[in-house]
């Protein structure tokens, strides 16, 4: 699919203010039918421009009051593929729910985690028995998320 033109972005934009609007509802705001509307929608979720519909859910509201991200040093390189530590730390990764975002860096450390977990006392569960005991890992350094000024999953379109 070739990038989405000025109609798609229209629409993709009032998906990501309320992703349950009806055909309708969106084909109103835009200026088309609904019936071209589900043909453009189906079209950009074929081309993976749609990646998923999703809740969101509020932290706080299901008693996860605490947001850290941590910065993450690997291991250097053994050289031998079955210890490679990053390819350990990314499969790893993947298996812990407290991690909700891993992004990899450039400069000295290699990942950045965005934990989302009850309290300090989970926090520290988390990286005395999981991350800290894992055989990559070398280095950590944490950020405390005080207050959001802005949160947001809508991109700017």
């Amino acid at each position: 699919m070739q990038t989405p033109n000025k109609l798609d972005r229209q629409i993709l934009r009032q998906l990501q203010v309320d992703g349950r609007a009806t055909y309708e509802q969106i084909a109103e705001q835009v200026g088309l039918s609904p019936s071209a509307v589900l043909r453009r929608v189906k079209r950009l979720e074929d081309a993976g421009v749609i990646a998923a519909y999703v809740a969101l859910v509020k932290p706080e509201a299901v008693g996860l009051g605490l947001t850290a991200y941590v910065n993450v040093r690997l291991a250097k390189h053994t050289g031998s593929a079955q210890h490679n530590p990053m390819e350990l730390f990314r499969a790893s990764v993947q298996t812990w729910p407290e991690v909700v975002e891993c992004a990899v860096l450039t400069g000295e450390m290699d990942y950045q985690l965005r934990l989302v977990v009850a309290d300090m006392a989970a926090y520290s569960r988390f990286m005395i028995d999981t991350l800290l005991k894992h055989p990559s890992v070398q280095d950590c350094k944490t950020s405390f998320v005080m207050d959001r000024l802005k949160s947001t999953t809508a991109l700017p379109l």
